[in-house]
This record gives structure tokens, C-alpha cells and sequence, in this order.
């Protein structure tokens, strides 16, 4: 379910008529038309503009992605025009009104908030085996039906920027994940994410990573992280963070500094960085657990769990949907509501 929209168009329509007399402002305003016959309407100019919009006219063949490269400086802007006017498709001569800069960073309006599925992944496979190894032609098949239906795959760190209200994401958005760092993403994942344009975070624990031929090396996975792919932490033996029972507090000291610290040791000396994010082994974590996640210099760490995150969703409890080789399609698109109706009047 998409945002639901609180805008009237009496508001465009009082919008666009203060910018269609108004003045040249910081963001530019209409070029001067050249003088009409008494009598005689002057030419339209191409658009108006403010600070804040700009307000034209579709041409013959323009699409939302045209229209993001001519006024908004890349195609890869066009969702901005989609979410806030509510259309994909434009009739020649049509008013658009564009934004020239975030409206809602938060996500939230009335009727509820913006709420962002993460997707986890484990293995992939020629066919499905067990649970956690799904078949790749059912990968494809969820890939494409996130590119046909106006899904918007961002990065785990765009996300992150989003919940410090730093930066606001399509409202189809969605976030791909991969844990453990198994070789299969390469062979199965890697090439249909090229080939959509999509981007994915791979959680690796360092103690698999060259391990054998199931699992991805560290030269591959610098391959990878030069391809646009993102590399985080999964720590280091896949053991549970939490306190185990019995375990005194020096020993769980130690066992958090080997599972937290190592790992961005390695990726320092590996990926030339240290990792920022982390997965929770089997999604597991307990309030305990947070301030050394912390103390270790990760900003972000989740868990898995079935639901989406909100903007104001904990930085370091957040929330990763598990995609199954049984599930089905229909299955695969339950998990990707992105709008939480409740009532905030």
C-alpha cells in the first residue's frame, strides 16, 4: 500500500497560481516573455519556478524519468515526482508540479507513516534446498516484480540516513539484504542485481570468508564493494551475542571483543574501512547486548523480524523480513507494505 496522499488539488492549484504571478526568486523565476499583441496572450513560459518547485508543462513523450533529468539533474530523481504528485504517466501540455527538495524526510502524515521492508536473504541455488537456500529462478522472478511494480531498491545506508531524518526515501522503497557471504550471491544474486540496477548490503561473518568454495573471499568481496554492492559485519563466528548462562562478565567481555572487534579489524585491513552495520547471528539480541554494539563503532544492527521500519525505528534494534524457499510470490509481496495506517490526528 502506498502513502496516502493529504494534498487537495485546490492547493496545487493555489500553488501554481501565486507562482504564475510571481516575481524571479532564489530558485529562478519564469524567463521574460517576449512582448504579445495588444490584446494577445503572451507565450507560456516552459515552467515556473521557487525555491521550493517548479511547476511545467509535459511535452510530447516525457515521462517522470525526462522530467527528473531536466529539472531535477538526474533520472534517478523521478520518484520525487511520482510520490508527490501521484502520477507515473503525463498527457502532452499537462501540469506537473515538482519539488525541488524533500517535503516529508520523516514519512509520517495523518493517516499513519512511511514503513521500510528489509529484505534478508541467506543461500541461493540452482534449486531450492531446505528453507534458507532458495531457487534462483524464484530470486529473479521477486526482483523483477519489485522493477515492474515501482519499487525503488535504496541502500541500507540511505535507510539509515532516513531514520536520522537526514534524507527522505521513495515511498515504494525497499532494502535488499544477504547474510553470512555465501559464494551463490555471485553467481545467482550479483548478475540479476546488475542487471535491474538494484543494490544489496552482504553480512559476512569474517571466519567464513575464504573458508571454501561456498563462501565468497575477501578479493571477491572487494570486487563486489567496487561494483556498488555493501559490505558489513555479521561478527566474527555467527556464535549468539547474548550473554550465555553462567558466563561472568569478564568472559562475556572478551567473547563480545573477539565476535565485535576482530571483524572490523579485518575489514579494515580487507575493505580499507571498518564495517558501520551489523547483523544480529540468527537475529538474536538483548538490551544488554547494545552498548557494546555501540562501544565497537557500529551506528546501526538488526535483528530479524517480520515487519517493516519507520523512520523513528531504534537505530540499533531494527527489523529484517526473512525470505523462505517456500514462499510463493504472493507470499513475497506480503512482505512489502510500506505504509502504516494509523490514526495521528
Amino acid at each position: 500500500m502506498t502513502m496516502r496522499r493529504t494534498r487537495g488539488s485546490a492547493l496545487l492549484v493555489t500553488v501554481a497560481a501565486l507562482w504564475l504571478g510571481a516575481c524571479a526568486t532564489a530558485g529562478g523565476g519564469p524567463a521574460p516573455a517576449p512582448t504579445a499583441a495588444p490584446g494577445q496572450p503572451g507565450p507560456r513560459p516552459a515552467a515556473y519556478q521557487s525555491e521550493d518547485f517548479i511547476v511545467t508543462f509535459a511535452q510530447p513523450g516525457d515521462t517522470l524519468e525526462t522530467l527528473a533529468a531536466r529539472h531535477l539533474g538526474g533520472a534517478d530523481k523521478a520518484w520525487m515526482i511520482e510520490d508527490y504528485t501521484g502520477l507515473r504517466a503525463f498527457a502532452p501540455g499537462q501540469e506537473v508540479v515538482i519539488p525541488r527538495r524533500p517535503w516529508n524526510p520523516a514519512g509520517v502524515t495523518p493517516g499513519g507513516y512511511q514503513h521500510e521492508p528489509i529484505l534478508t536473504y541467506h543461500n541461493l541455488a540452482e534449486q531450492a534446498k531446505g528453507r534458507l537456500v532458495l531457487a534462483a529462478a524464484s530470486f529473479r522472478e521477486q526482483m523483477r516484480y519489485l522493477k515492474t511494480n515501482g519499487y525503488r531498491v535504496v541502500s541500507l545506508a540511505e535507510f539509515i540516513e532516513f531514520t536520522r531524518l537526514n534524507r527522505q526515501l521513495p515511498q515504494r522503497a525497499v532494502v535488499l539484504t544477504f547474510d553470512d557471504g555465501y559464494h551463490a550471491f555471485k553467481d545467482h544474486a550479483y548478475p540479476v542485481l546488475r542487471e535491474l540496477g538494484f543494490t544489496a548490503t552482504l553480512f559476512i561473518y569474517t571466519d567464513w570468508v575464504g573458508a571454501g568454495r561456498a563462501s565468497l573471499s575477501w578479493a571477491e568481496l572487494r570486487e563486489m564493494a567496487a561494483a556498488g554492492m555493501d559490505i558489513q559485519a555479521h561478527s566474527k563466528t555467527h556464535a549468539d551475542l547474548r550473554r550465555a548462562q553462567g558466563e561472568t562478565e569478564a568472559q562475556y567481555a572478551r567473547r563480545m571483543q573477539a565476535e565485535l572487534e576482530q571483524p572490523q579489524e579485518l575489514f579494515n585491513r580487507n575493505l580499507g574501512r571498518r564495517s558501520q552495520i551489523l547483523a544480529y547471528p540468527y537475529g538474536r539480541w538483548e538490551e544488554g547486548l547494545l552498548p557494546k554494539v555501540k562501544e565497537y563503532g557500529y551506528i546501526a544492527a538488526f535483528s530479524v523480524r517480520r515487519q517493516g521500519n519507520a523512520s523513528f525505528v531504534r537505530p540499533l534494534a531494527g527489523h529484517r523480513s526473512q525470505i523462505y524457499s517456500e514462499m510463493t510470490l504472493d507470499d513475497f509481496v506480503k512482505n512489502l507494505n510500506v505504509f502504516q495506517e494509523e490514526n495521528l490526528r
